[in-house]
C-alpha cells in the first residue's frame, strides 16, 4: 500500500486538530459531561472512523479496508478494557469528576505519541526481521492466557508502579487539588498537584497497554498507515466513551474472556504468518512452512465481531440475572432494593446510575465535596480517597 506524503500529512493534521478541538471545546472549562454530551461525541468520533475506513475501502481496495476495520475494532475493544484501569486510577486519586476529562485527554495524547513511536519501531523490525512475528505471536498467546485466567474483578485496588513512586519521591507534591492546575506555587516553591500525579499514572499505564495492542494490530495488517490510523481513531473517542459507558463497565463481566479469544486468535494468526515467512535455519531448514493456510482478513474481522457480540450479550444477560437474584434475596429479607424511597439505603441507585453508598466502581469521586489527598487510602473500602 503506497501512501503519499500528503495523505499522511492530512491524516496527522486532522487527528491533531481533533485533539486541539477537544481541549478548547470541552476540557479547558472543567465540567462533568452529561450522558447526552458523551453519547453525541462518541457517535461523532465513531462515525469519523467509519468514514475513514470507507475511504480506505474505496480508494485502496477491500483488502486494506477490511484490515483497517479489523484493526480499529480490535483496538477499540482493547481500549474499553483499558477503561477499567482508568476508573481505578480516578478513584484511587479521588479525581473530581469535573477534572477527569483533562486527565483523560492528556493521557490519550500521550498514548498516541507513545504508540506512534512503537508503531514505527515495530514496522522497522518487521521489515528487517521476519522472525519478529514469532515473538509477537507468542506474546499475544501468553497475554490471552493471562486474560482468560484473570478474575475479572474490577474492584481491585490500583497499585502504583515504580515510575509513579519515583515521581512522588523526587517531585514535591501538594496534598490537595488546585482547580484544574497541574502545578502551583506555595510559599514561593513550585509543587505539582495530585492532578499531575493522576496524569502520570494514566500515561504510565498507557505504556503497558501499548505493549499488547501494537502486536495485536500488526497481526491484522502490516501497513504502517493503517496501524497508525486505527490506533489514533480508537483513542480519539476514548474520553467520551469513558463517560458514556462509565456505569456499564461493571456489566461487562465477560469482556476479559472475549479479549482473550481475540488476542489468542491473532497470536495464532501471527505464528502461521511467521511460518509462511520463515527464515530461521532451525525451523524446516530455513524454508517457508505453508502447510497451514494463512487466515484471510474477512475471517479475522468475522471472528473479532462475533466474539465481541457474544461476549457483550452474555455479559448483559449475566448482569440481569444477578440483579434479579439480588432483588429476590433482598425481597425475602425485607431489605429495600433499587427504587426504594428510603434515603441512603445500600444498593439504592440515583438517576445517573450511581449507587448511593458508593461501594462499587460506579463511585467515581463526583460525590466528594473536598477531595482526599492524592493516593490516600480509606480503610473502609481498601481503595480510598473517593
Amino acid at each position: 500500500m503506497d501512501v503519499p506524503f500528503w495523505v499522511w500529512a492530512i491524516t496527522v493534521g486532522a487527528i491533531v486538530a481533533m485533539i486541539v478541538f477537544d481541549f478548547v471545546g470541552h476540557v479547558r472549562t472543567p465540567h462533568a459531561p452529561s450522558l447526552r454530551e458523551a453519547a453525541t461525541w462518541s457517535t461523532i468520533y465513531v462515525a469519523i472512523a467509519i468514514v475513514f475506513g470507507i475511504g480506505v475501502w474505496v480508494f485502496a481496495g477491500g483488502q486494506y479496508g477490511g484490515e483497517y476495520f479489523a484493526g480499529y475494532i480490535t483496538e477499540k475493544s482493547l481500549s474499553v478494557d483499558n477503561l477499567f484501569v482508568f476508573v481505578l486510577i480516578m478513584a484511587s486519586f479521588a479525581v473530581p469528576r469535573e477534572l477527569q476529562q483533562k486527565v483523560l485527554l492528556f493521557g490519550i495524547a500521550f498514548a498516541l505519541i507513545l504508540r506512534t513511536v512503537f508503531i514505527f519501531l515495530g514496522a522497522a523490525a518487521i521489515e528487517n526481521f521476519s522472525w519478529v512475528f514469532y515473538l509477537f505471536g507468542a506474546f499475544l498467546i501468553y497475554t490471552a492466557v493471562a486474560q482468560a485466567r484473570a478474575s475479572g474483578d474490577e474492584d481491585e485496588e490500583f497499585k502504583e508502579n515504580g515510575f509513579l513512586r519515583l515521581v512522588r519521591r523526587i517531585v514535591p507534591t501538594t496534598e490537595e487539588y488546585h482547580s484544574d492546575r497541574m502545578t502551583t506555587k506555595l510559599d514561593g516553591r513550585r509543587y505539582i498537584t495530585p492532578l499531575a500525579i493522576a496524569l502520570v499514572a494514566i500515561g504510565s499505564a498507557d505504556i503497558l497497554f501499548a505493549v499488547d495492542s501494537i502486536p495485536a494490530i500488526f497481526g491484522l495488517t502490516e501497513e504502517t498507515f493503517l496501524v497508525f490510523a486505527a490506533n489514533a481513531f480508537s483513542l480519539l473517542g476514548l474520553r467520551q466513551l469513558f463517560f458514556l459507558i462509565d456505569g456499564l463497565l461493571d456489566r461487562l463481566v465477560y469482556l476479559h474472556y472475549g479479549l482473550a479469544v481475540i488476542l489468542g486468535f491473532i497470536g495464532v494468526k501471527l505464528l502461521i504468518h511467521a511460518l509462511h515467512e520463515n527464515e530461521l535455519p532451525f525451523i524446516n531448514g530455513g524454508e517457508h512452512v505453508t502447510v497451514i493456510p494463512e487466515v484471510p482478513t474477512w475471517l479475522s474481522l468475522a471472528v473479532i465481531v462475533l466474539t465481541l457480540l457474544v461476549t457483550t450479550v452474555a455479559s448483559l444477560a449475566r448482569s440481569r440475572r444477578d440483579e434479579r437474584e439480588a432483588a429476590a434475596r433482598a425481597g425475602s429479607t425485607g431489605t429495600p432494593t433499587v427504587g426504594s424511597t428510603g434515603p441512603g439505603v445500600a444498593g439504592e441507585v440515583r438517576g445517573d446510575g450511581v449507587p448511593v453508598d458508593g461501594t462499587d466502581r460506579g463511585d467515581r469521586g463526583d460525590r466528594a465535596v473536598t477531595p482526599a489527598p492524592a493516593g490516600s487510602r480509606d480503610p473502609g473500602d481498601g481503595r480510598g480517597g473517593v
